[in-house]
């Protein structure tokens, strides 16, 4: 069985797709350093769905999620945005914990894995 890998550099790969599963790298709000959570979690889910995209799929087809978040007190402003994000009876399995973070400019840290058509 063959691995697809995107957006790869010396320390990873953004995308690795092997069978009909797809693995996202942790994505955090490129577009949105040091925003509120809720303008970087929509940035980062805005990059998830391009991603997903490029490899085939989309977020319908989520099987599950980890989220970081640098302070749980945002926890309810996160799953706002995602709870408008995910799509429909298709919500995946997913956890949610207090970490740091590898820069202080990100509160918000979200990876996903999710099965091609």
């Amino acid at each position: 069985m063959t691995i697809k890998r995107l957006h790869t550099n010396a320390r990873m790969s953004q995308v690795v797709v092997h069978g009909n599963t797809v693995y996202l790298a942790g994505q955090v709000a490129q577009r949105a350093p040091g925003e509120s959570v809720d303008a970087q979690t929509r940035d980062i889910l805005g990059r998830i769905d391009e991603l997903l995209a490029e490899a085939g799929t989309d977020k319908s087809r989520l099987l599950s999620a980890n989220i970081w978040l640098t302070d749980m007190a945002h926890f309810e402003e996160m799953n706002a945005v995602w709870d408008a994000w995910v799509a429909p009876g298709q919500a995946p399995c997913r956890a949610c914990v207090g970490s740091p973070l590898a820069s202080p400019k990100y509160d918000v840290e979200i990876m996903v894995t999710a099965a091609l058509p």
